[in-house]
């Protein structure tokens, strides 16, 4: 017999649950006397009136769920109903999000736009178990191949809807996805992204929605994948994914991400290594390990195998005794390298493929030539210049004394330290770093002219001869936006460059932030012999322009020149290269015409520092199963698929740059390639046909590879994927295991939404963006969740004249207060909107204040005072203060070491009615830099807020989409609203999705609204 789930409700005497479809006509029960079956704390005072809420399967003829209050049940009797609800309630098993399927319309999901929601059935998310997850990373020879496994169980009685998740790199190829559902599999199929786009688009026109990869933080990209499964059913994900390892910095890194969330039964990772060249070293650690943990990680290393593994038992992964959290929450990493053979390197022949690696030890480096050419436009103000000056100071220091360099400053114009390149002496270093310590952010920006001018220097420097002749020119360029002055046509400009250099030299091109278009920097580089890189704002800015600078810092070898017979070798991927750097490693692969192989002479030709390089060797066949007697060799393939890995990384880059048919041919065969060998790239898509439910068939799954101007769309967007142009499906990192960074998301085909935010350390329009708090418009406020893609959105009306605080900082006495104005026009009930019209903001240990209204700007600081007007242009430079003014926009103030934000101006016109109103914006745009201890109204949300939204319900009166959130310990209901967002685009602004919480955000802030009154703009009680 099926058991028929029933919800108790003991409200407290005071307070009624009604039964309005409009949630704002909810009245708010607090959680410590609402006790519902599903796992809510219970207090046994004040229980009168008993309500209890049936599921429509007893009443037909009622829609939806209906309340039935007894108001004097007797305490007996309430005791005994709620222990008979109890016992037919089974506790929480599920460590995959899990949800009732078809639960939104289609217009529902429509209107909540490109920011998407996850729902989780309540009643039936706790008969879902994950018993096991697994990763099973194979390397061979450099090769990755790894397998994750997450198996689950349905133990309800009815189906339901589960999530898979996992992270892989973005240098990684999916290879293979596979669900086996009661002993049936369903294989996903690679194809050309053409045709498994006109299937997804008939998909789409049918109402249904498609799954996708999405990218993830800097380096990953995520694979979610949802199934409905049927009662008492069994289901199993697997996905396989394949890279080449890179070397960088003297090392080979394999990261795993795991957040398993819940203890899982069958927990294990496992890596193998085999490495014929000979392992040097291996190192196994993690981020989460504990004393208690650090014994688990077993480690077993041989002259060329090493085994690593990881298998927690299902209460060592336990937080604490008898907790449901895992301990088990971040990165699993092993780095190695291998033994290097002077001279040629290794060359491996198996199964009729052959690879070369190529990274001799123990050679001199080669002195450089080294342009670096900074963009100081406005854009670069506040953190982003602060960052350049402090990681140009550090690379200055790190200069060999037989390299030279220049400085080249750039804007509207451009600016030489010197005008010729400079012996790295230690006189000189000093000299230079005082005056890149000067750097100041000013004009626009004009990149043409910057590039040709250290391209000009170098030309003219070689042809003096004043630099050695066995050393290697470089220019390194650092920009955050696009050119806008000079030659701001990006084909011509590029061609410019590349005329220019003529290959005589390298550019190596840094994108700060996302503000600049990266793929116009990537093409440029790869045109000319170098690579571009994407510098992401935040804290750790500065260590990224280092270690992209210790990456090329010390080239080793000019001029690689790496042959091979052309009787015995053909379909050789690219053997030549412009250097090779210190750390680094040259891989060449090719397929063999014949088994002959007495002739197969390998040659390596380049330039050292003091004389040319030049080796060569005869190559022999590598037998695996003399090498590991004792192993079944599990990836006996290996060599022919690294080969296809390589060649198609390599036709993408060249489909990037030449003439339009060599981009066409590049691409063309790049494709074949790619549906060869099933590899997902940026040319092909990989679907999944899902299994048939009760409603016919479902969907198909669409799994792409995003190209980083993907990547970057879809962090300017919110860190959405523009996959496919589809909005973002469902997605959990419950029960899953991952290569990478994790964030807990949300689906348009629900499941359980949980949001945090992190520190409220943010750069607007950067893809660290963390959580940030803003007060503007009405509702009044709104914290953004970027990283969980999500916000929340609250408002507190009180009449004209009242003032809040919105942020104290005890530490530093760092206050912003904010006082609300109301509209002009009084509605005939009475009620009135109201906005912010003035802010007061006060640093006490930097000695600032500011008093900012919509008329003007006042600004106390060392003493001084000066009065702006909205109309003026301005900047003030100060040791510890950074403002800027844009004309009837924006206040953008830097307070060193403490807070940036941003106080925007707006003006509303009502036309027909000729009036007008003007009002504020306040938006942290950084504070990280804040304490522990920072509050008020915003400040209370740099630290984070954890919640969870449940029971999502279209409210078909409104059509807008009502919810339960839990949060701060309190159940509330919230509606989906949309908000403004001006920080980015101050005058249209961005339409954000938020969860509307009533009430002046009761159950949100801590305490009551009326808590954060205070008698004046300057006032805060610490």
């Amino acid at each position: 017999m099926s058991v028929i789930p029933v919800n108790v409700i003991f409200p407290h005497t005071s307070l009624w649950e009604t039964t309005h479809t409009d949630s704002h006509k909810h009245k708010r029960v607090p959680p410590p006397e609402r006790v519902c079956v599903g796992g809510v704390k219970l207090l046994w005072e004040d229980l009168s009136p008993t309500c209890l809420k049936f599921p429509p399967l007893l009443f037909s003829a009622i829609p939806g769920q209906r309340l039935f209050c007894f108001p004097a049940m007797p305490a007996l009797w309430r005791f005994m109903l709620f222990w008979i609800c109890v016992c037919i309630w089974l506790p929480a098993q599920g460590a995959l999000v899990v949800s009732r399927k078809g639960a939104l319309t289609q217009e529902t999901k429509e209107a909540m736009g490109p920011r998407s929601i996850k729902k989780r059935s309540t009643n039936s998310a706790n008969m879902m178990e994950v018993y096991s997850v697994k990763v099973d990373c194979t390397v061979t020879s450099r090769f990755a191949h790894t397998v994750m496994t997450s198996k689950a169980r349905n133990k309800a009685n009815v189906s339901q809807e589960i999530f898979f998740e996992v992270e892989l790199p973005k240098t990684a190829f999916i290879a293979n996805f596979s669900m086996e559902i009661e002993g049936q599999v369903y294989v996903g199929e690679v194809k050309g992204k053409e045709k498994a786009k006109k299937q997804y688009e008939k998909a789409v026109s049918s109402g249904q929605t498609a799954g996708l990869v999405k990218a993830s933080g800097r380096n990953m990209e995520t694979f979610s994948v949802s199934v409905n499964i049927a009662a008492k059913s069994n289901v199993s994900f697997i996905l396989t994914y394949e890279e080449l390892l890179q070397r960088k910095l003297g090392q080979y890194e394999i990261l795993t991400r795991v957040k398993p969330k819940q203890p899982v039964q069958e927990f294990q990772i496992v890596v193998n290594i085999f490495e014929p060249q000979g392992i040097d070293f291996v190192e196994a650690t993690a981020t989460f390990l504990s004393n208690e943990l650090l014994p688990l990680v077993e480690k077993t290393v041989t002259d060329t195998k090493a085994h690593i593994s990881f298998s927690p038992t299902l209460e060592q992964q336990r937080k604490c005794p008898g907790c449901e959290g895992n301990i088990i929450d971040g990165d699993f990493i092993i780095k190695y390298d291998v033994k290097r053979a002077k001279d040629l390197g290794a060359v491996q022949i198996v199964n009729g493929y052959f690879v070369h690696f190529f990274a001799p030890p123990d050679l001199a480096r080669v002195p450089k030539n080294v342009v670096f050419v900074i963009d100081r436009s406005g854009s670069m103000s506040g953190r982003k210049i602060d960052q350049t000056r402090d990681a140009m100071v550090a690379i200055l220091e790190d200069l060999h004394e037989e390299d030279n360099f220049a400085l080249i400053l750039f804007d509207s114009s451009i600016v030489t330290w010197r005008d010729f390149l400079t012996k790295a002496t230690k006189g000189n270093v000093t000299n230079a770093i005082t005056y890149i310590k000067k750097l100041k952010d000013r004009g626009s920006t004009n990149i043409n002219d910057a590039v040709l001018k250290a391209v000009e220097m170098l030309k003219r420097e070689r042809g003096k001869k004043n630099l050695p002749e066995r050393s290697t020119d470089m220019i390194i360029l650092l920009t955050d936006g696009m050119p806008n002055v000079g030659e701001s046509n990006t084909p011509k400009l590029q061609e410019n460059v590349r005329s220019a250099i003529g290959g005589n030299m390298s550019l190596f091109c840094l994108g700060f932030g996302n503000d600049v278009v990266f793929s116009f920097l990537d093409v440029m580089a790869k045109e000319n012999n170098g690579l571009a890189r994407r510098i992401f704002e935040g804290s750790d800015a500065a260590i990224q322009l280092q270690g992209f600078y210790e990456e090329v810092s010390s080239p080793l070898l000019l001029e690689v020149d790496l042959r091979y017979p052309d009787s015995a070798v053909g379909f050789l991927t690219k053997n030549h290269y412009s250097q090779l750097f210190n750390g680094t490693e040259i891989v060449v692969a090719g397929r063999l015409k014949d088994n002959n192989l007495d002739n197969f002479l390998v040659e390596v030709f380049a330039q050292g520092p003091k004389e040319d390089f030049l080796v060569q060797g005869q190559a022999s066949v590598l037998d695996l199963d003399v090498i590991y007697p004792e192993q079944e060799y599990i990836f006996r393939n290996f060599s022919e698929r690294l080969w296809a890995y390589l060649t198609i990384q390599q036709l993408l880059e060249k489909s990037e740059i030449g003439s339009q048919q060599e981009k066409e041919n590049a691409k063309a065969k790049a494709l074949d390639m790619s549906l060869q060998y099933s590899f997902v790239t940026p040319l092909t898509s990989m679907v999944v046909t899902k299994p048939e439910t009760e409603d016919g068939p479902d969907s198909p799954l669409i799994a792409d590879k995003l190209t980083e101007a993907q990547r970057q769309e879809a962090e300017r967007n919110g860190g959405l994927s523009s996959s496919q142009g589809s909005s973002s499906r469902g997605s959990s990192s419950r029960g899953s295991s991952s290569r990478g960074s994790s964030s807990r998301g949300s689906s348009s085909r629900g499941s359980s939404s949980r949001g945090s935010s992190s520190r409220g350390s943010s750069s607007r329009g950067s893809s660290s963006r963390g959580g940030s708090s803003d007060a503007d418009g009405d509702p009044h406020f709104m914290i953004e969740l970027p990283d969980k893609d999500d916000a929340l959105c609250f408002d507190i009306n009180d009449k004209p004249g009242t003032i809040f605080n919105l942020v104290k900082d005890p530490k530093s006495g760092f206050v912003v207060n904010g006082q609300i104005i109301g509209k002009k026009k009084v509605k005939e009930d009475g009620n009135f909107k109201t906005y912010f019209g003035r802010f007061g903001i006060v640093h006490k240990k930097l000695g600032v204040q500011l008093d900012v209204s919509t008329q003007h700007i006042s600004v106390f600081y060392n003493g001084k005072q000066v009065k702006l007007l909205w109309s003026d242009t301005a900047s003030i430079k100060e040791t510890d203060m950074d403002l800027r003014l844009s004309k009837n926009s924006s206040l953008t103030v830097t307070l060193r070491h403490s807070v940036k934000f941003m106080v925007i101006r707006h003006t509303k016109v009502w036309k027909r009615r000729h009036d007008q109103q003007d009002y504020l914006g306040f938006y942290t745009l950084d504070s990280h830099h804040l304490s522990a201890s920072v509050h008020g109204l915003l400040g209370q949300f740099y630290h984070g807020v954890g919640f969870e939204v449940t029971d999502l319900r279209p409210d078909e009166v409104q059509e807008k989409l009502d919810a339960t959130m839990y949060v701060k310990g309190h159940t509330i209901n919230v509606t989906r609203h949309w908000q403004k967002d001006f920080s980015r685009d101050v005058k249209n602004g961005e339409n954000i999705p938020c969860w509307f919480i009533n009430e002046d955000g009761a159950g949100l802030i801590d305490g009551r609204a009326l808590d954060y009154i205070v008698s004046g703009l300057f006032k805060a009680t610490f």
